[in-house]
């Protein structure tokens, strides 16, 4: 049974606070005896066994300090920096001259694959520990934690973000050599390689990250660090199934970390492996609504979790459930919203504001009802016509206006989509700021080409169409592959194949629609519309083959599916030839 809960919105640089484990009992007493009890009840039920095992010696001399600190880094290495945050700060207070736990507060301060930093909390983090790197580098109890420190003065130091992730990948580099049998070195050296690019996928950083993790796990096959960065290191369609062992792995590593259960998905994702998608991030979602509910906390389905969960039905003919997923949605944001107003004594999990929380909720909605809007006819109608809270400038805006534009199109309303086409390209037209991500003005670009495509189409601008979309395929293909559903939520080169179809070019559309299945593969429009470009050939062997594949997909879709007995018919031809 399917539970509710939220995630990171990771795609379109949505923070990713709000998405962990609940924080309500991570705060300490004030009393030190209550204090002793609250940890020792925590560690009861967070023992390392439920989020995998490290070795990290340091300097400390109280094993409960230790025994914290080792905790947080199994939460850093999970990317659950709240939980990891409150550990470390458990390890300060237990020690107050433990080096390393300051070091341990900082690091969760920057999350570079998802191109977010804070280096003000960060250097609030060190100034704990000392005023200055040299003060700092004085409390440390060995060399190599000096060389850990030296490594998170440069990362949090002076200089842009780019010459201060350089520097942090050079430091960790040099660490790594100098402590070769040091495994929290060479991953974090792995992590500073996934990262330095800040979310936009560098392929030899990614595959020399991916070999420096699998040499740790092949040595500590626990290590949620080890499986986790080679994960990250290969969830491409290209390289993702050198990965397979690291994504049957992680989710038994950490049951109890919700981005340790999604975390698989990008492999599952990468190969077209849909049902292990959807395992996965129910999993996910049931872990973070476990641990809401246990803490009294509003369950809300939104979110990473859940937009990778929603767009999965959809591949597996699920749209009813799909739907389900957009309107639980918005659902729960309304509670969750309300709850947090009628008690403004509860923390919002990552410390964060009301506004914040809203902001968040908003941008999941948006997120989950353009994939409805392009995936589905399921309520297409109504779904555009929802109204959704979009804050001025929010450049998310523009996938709003693309669905909606793309939907128009679909229902024959030309009106409407000029007026959302006319949205898209004043959106396309503004300046980013310093938070976007590095490819959103070119997802952007694509996105308006996308629709002028298909406002052209209907009104026989063939030429035109298969022009924008065209083009809209070839910046496409210049940009790092992204993970998971797709950033411009329509495949641009599935559209030019669609078009093609229809213009009686169906060699030329096949073409497309192999592109298109390059980088998401066993997608289901895609593989819809090859079964019908390689039938449109005269190829009815190979096309019978096609509706089989998708077919076996869809084999538990829902019954009023568009398609579904044209896919099955085609299915029953490959049966019938033995085939």
């Amino acid at each position: 049974m399917r539970r509710s809960g939220e995630g990171t919105l990771g795609r379109w640089s949505l923070p990713a606070c709000f998405g962990v484990l609940a924080l309500a009992a991570c705060f300490a007493s004030p009393s030190a005896l209550a204090h002793e009890h609250e940890t020792e009840a925590r560690n009861a039920l967070q023992a390392p066994a439920v989020l995998g095992r490290l070795s990290f010696p340091t300097s400390t001399k109280s094993r409960q300090a230790q025994a914290a600190f080792v905790r947080g880094m199994l939460w850093l290495h999970l990317f659950e920096y709240p939980n990891a945050l409150a550990e470390f700060q458990d390890a300060q207070r237990i020690d107050p001259g433990f080096a390393m736990a300051y070091w341990g507060e900082a690091m969760t301060s920057t999350h570079a694959i998802w191109n977010q930093d804070d280096p003000a909390a960060a250097r609030a983090a060190l100034a704990k520990l000392g005023a200055t790197p040299q003060q700092r580098a004085a409390r440390a109890g060995t060399p190599r934690e000096k060389a850990y420190l030296d490594a998170a003065d440069k990362l949090f130091g002076d200089g842009t973000l780019k010459e201060r992730d350089t520097a942090f990948l050079k430091a960790m580099e040099a660490l790594a050599l100098a402590y070769p049998d040091d495994d929290e070195a060479q991953l974090l050296h792995a992590l500073a390689l996934l990262g330095v690019t800040r979310g936009e996928r560098n392929v030899p950083n990614y595959l020399a990250a991916a070999a420096i993790a699998k040499r740790v796990y092949a040595r500590n096959p626990d290590h949620p660090g080890a499986a986790h960065y080679w994960i990250h290191g290969m969830d491409d369609p290209e390289h993702a199934a050198g990965a397979l062992e690291a994504a049957r792995a992680l989710s038994k590593i950490a049951p109890n970390a919700g981005h340790a259960q999604h975390m698989t998905s990008h492999i599952f994702m990468a190969l077209g492996m849909w049902q292990d998608v959807l395992a996965s991030n129910e999993s996910a979602i049931e872990v973070v609504a476990e641990e809401r509910r246990a803490k009294h906390l509003p369950v809300v389905a939104c979110g990473h979790y859940s937009e990778w969960l929603q767009y999965t039905d959809y591949q597996l003919g699920r749209h009813h459930a799909a739907q389900d997923v957009l309107a639980g949605c918005m659902r729960d944001a309304a509670a969750a919203i309300g709850w947090y107003q009628a008690h403004p004594d509860q923390r919002i999990p990552g410390a964060k504001s009301l506004e914040f929380l809203k902001a968040y909720l908003a941008r999941s909605i948006i997120a989950l009802r353009a994939t409805a809007l392009v995936e589905s006819t399921l309520d297409r109608r109504r779904n555009a016509a929802l109204a959704l809270d979009i804050a001025p400038g929010d450049r998310l805006a523009g996938w709003d206006a693309f669905a909606r534009g793309w939907a128009a199109v679909e229902i024959g309303d030309t009106a409407s989509a000029a007026s959302d086409s006319t949205a898209l390209q004043a959106i396309v037209r503004q300046t980013p700021d310093e938070k976007s991500s590095p490819a959103e003005q070119a997802y952007l670009d694509i996105l308006g080409l996308m629709l002028k495509a298909a406002m052209a189409a209907p009104s026989g601008q063939a030429d035109t169409a298969l022009s924008a979309a065209t083009d809209a395929s070839r910046r496409f293909d210049a940009l790092p592959f992204d993970f998971g559903p797709p950033a411009t939520v329509k495949p641009p080169h599935e559209l030019a194949g669609e078009l093609l179809l229809k213009a009686g070019r169906p060699k030329q559309a096949l073409a497309e629609f192999d592109k298109s299945l390059q980088v998401a593969p066993n997608r289901a429009l895609s593989l819809l519309g090859r079964a019908r470009a390689l039938a449109a050939s005269g190829d009815a062997h190979a096309s019978a083959q096609a509706y089989a594949q998708l077919a076996a997909i869809w084999r538990d879709a829902d019954a009023d599916l568009p398609g579904l007995a044209e896919v099955r018919g085609g299915a029953i031809d490959a049966a019938a030839n033995g085939k």
